[in-house]
């Protein structure tokens, strides 16, 4: 039964590709190479560059507070997530002023951000191309349609146009499945991203609000 149903499947798909010419495999490589891209940036994202921003400015702050910078420095060390690597430029020059500290910050950011967005764009432009490459498709599908139907018997016209309709749709509705797909990974991806950025604006100010006050303070 199962197996039934998983073969009928695979010959559905593989008809559906060939009705549509030589336009879907271009699409389906396209969309192929965006998932492979959206594959790598969740992991980076997900997996190595995020980190509870809150909870780990809460340990930061708590070694800074206790006058133990090397201890904050540490924490930082034993992560490769962004707002760690960040973070511990500013500590590492928390003896010298706050401009010192806002260059160390502001440097290691511009180097981190980069990182954080790579690879987005061409996400967001597959998604572009898929239409566009769908609508391509059909157009060149109802090119051939309508050379065909031009020399065909009339008795045979609507039922070949009908048909070449049909198969050049194909295209367009691959073309849309995969760029509406491949926007909604974009869109999760970037949300997951602009997180990212806004808590090392946000706790990189407070990074050096606290080193100020603490400087100033030294028994706060």
């Amino acid at each position: 039964m199962e197996e039934g149903i998983i073969s009928g499947t695979i010959n559905y798909l593989a008809q559906f590709m060939q009705y549509g010419g030589a336009f879907m495999w271009v699409i389906a490589a396209v969309w192929g190479f965006a998932i492979a891209l959206a594959i790598d940036r969740f992991f980076k994202l997900y997996m190595k560059l995020d980190v509870d921003g809150s909870s780990f400015m809460n340990e930061i702050q708590r070694y800074i507070l206790s006058n133990d910078i090397q201890g904050a420095i540490r924490t930082c060390s034993g992560t490769s997530a962004a707002l760690p690597r960040v973070l511990k430029s500013g500590l590492k020059r928390s003896g010298q002023g706050t401009e010192q500290i806002q260059n160390a910050l502001d440097a290691t950011t511009l180097e981190t951000i980069p990182k954080i967005e790579s690879k987005m764009s061409y996400i967001q432009l597959i998604a572009t191309i898929s239409t566009l490459l769908g609508l391509l498709g059909t157009i060149h599908g109802l090119i051939q349609s309508f050379a065909a139907v031009a020399s065909a018997d009339p008795a045979q016209k609507a039922e070949l146009l009908a048909l070449g309709i049909s198969k050049a749709m194909n295209t367009t509705y691959l073309g849309l499945l995969a760029a509406i797909s491949v926007m909604v990974i974009y869109t999760i991806l970037a949300a997951k991203a602009e997180k990212i950025v806004n808590e090392i604006d946000e706790y990189s100010v407070k990074l050096l609000d606290l080193l100020g006050t603490k400087k100033h303070n030294p028994e706060a």
